[in-house]
């Protein structure tokens, strides 16, 4: 996409996310194709992507949502057609009773958990199981923030917990009644590092799959990137279905809207004269911010793709972009160019649908960017819009 230039880029008020349904529906025919191949069941991780309006389009492909929490699983109740799955480190009771009106499987962190409601979801006829870690890591260094392996992780209940669970358990069914595990080391992988990683939860726990009747293999399934290697993907379903009988479950959230929206920003001003390894490099203030519009560029950390810009030292201009926060590393990325930036023009950044306006935030009083979605005739439509009023009832 180097040089790709919508119709709609001017024509939308920046800043706005601007997600396009032909993408999506690429990523989804993709997906669909490694269920009907299958016989897996895919899910929308809604932590990653959340934009309702869509949901009718992505529920026609997929078989149902996971949610990370209350709010998640009663947005898929109300707007998503399929099974509702739920997921979270810790339940309150408060929440526990709606929980078992509106999600179909219910996924325990831990022992204490599962003795606590269990009782509940079975009365309820609920299906339910538990989140366990394989305590083997395949993340990079860079990503241990996203490294749920780690060994003080609170995520995911290991080997030794559940069989000390085992022996104080009531002996007439298994594990206080769990139907299925579920385990999440992924983040933004390939299906070798998954592979990898059924191995070690085969040799930990495949033991015990004989007293259940499906297993969630988590997200972070980078199924819909180029390159990916869907063949092994889905020799690894196959096997489990084959060798163990068990339903698979897949819950990616990226996969779905990779690279399928984008976050549209203006230039505002021009900073010049600073200096990057040696090189002359402005700073160009936009009206988008790293802080408060894409957070994952200072959490994972990540440099954005930019549609037209190249790196630091491919193109003769060179301008360190940053937003108008008063955050002093509010910095997006060093990136170059063909021609001098001004005041006034219009930069477009790729791969922003996910963990965009899913996490985004009004710090310094930052206006949060319209959500706009272009469908097949190519049209663009804001579809949520946002001023003031939506700053001042978060605070």
């Amino acid at each position: 996409m180097e040089s790709y230039q919508p119709k709609w880029l001017r024509e939308v008020q920046t800043p706005a996310y601007v997600v396009e349904e032909a993408r999506l529906k690429h990523n989804l025919e993709i997906l669909r194709g490694v269920q009907e191949r299958t016989g897996c069941s895919i899910l929308l991780a809604q932590k990653a992507f959340s934009m309702i309006h869509f949901y009718p389009l992505i529920s026609r492909y997929l078989k149902g949502t996971a949610a990370s929490g209350i709010f998640e699983a009663k947005l898929a109740h109300e707007e998503f057609n399929g099974e509702n799955h739920i997921f979270s480190p810790a339940y309150q009771e408060r929440d526990f009773k709606e929980i078992l009106d509106i999600c179909d499987h219910i996924i325990f962190n831990s022992i204490g958990q599962l003795k606590r409601f269990s009782p509940m979801a079975k009365q309820a006829g609920r299906a339910y199981g538990l989140r366990i870690n394989p305590e083997h890591s395949t993340q990079p260094p860079e990503h241990a923030i996203y490294d749920p392996c780690s060994g003080d992780s609170r995520l995911g209940t290991k080997l030794s917990e559940l069989e000390q669970a085992l022996q104080e358990a009531p002996a007439d069914e298994f594990l206080y009644g769990i139907s299925g595990i579920h385990f999440h080391t992924l983040c933004e992988q390939g299906a070798e590092p998954l592979a990898e990683t059924i191995e070690a939860v085969e040799n930990r726990f495949g033991k015990y799959f004989k007293y259940l009747k499906w297993i969630n293999l988590g997200g972070g399934h980078h199924i819909t990137k180029d390159g990916y290697n869907i063949r092994l993907l889905e020799d690894c379903i196959t096997k489990i279905q084959t060798a163990y009988g068990l339903k698979v479950y897949i819950e990616p959230g990226e996969a779905v809207a990779l690279d399928a929206g984008f976050l549209v920003a203006t230039v505002l001003d021009i900073i010049e004269q600073t200096e990057y390894n040696h090189r002359k490099a402005n700073i160009a203030i936009l009206d988008t911010s790293a802080a408060c519009h894409m957070p994952d560029v200072l959490e994972m950390p990540y440099r954005p793709p930019l549609i037209g810009a190249g790196d630091i030292d491919e193109k003769p201009y060179v301008y360190t972009l940053a937003g108008p926060t008063c955050l002093a590393g509010d910095t997006i990325g060093t990136y170059s160019f063909d021609k001098p930036l001004q005041a006034g023009d219009r930069l477009l950044f790729g791969d922003m649908a996910i963990y965009t306006m899913v996490k985004n935030n009004t710090f310094n009083g930052m206006p949060l960017p319209a959500i706009c979605a272009v469908n097949s005739q190519n049209e663009v439509k804001v579809v949520r819009g946002f001023g003031y009023a939506d700053f001042k009832m978060r605070i």
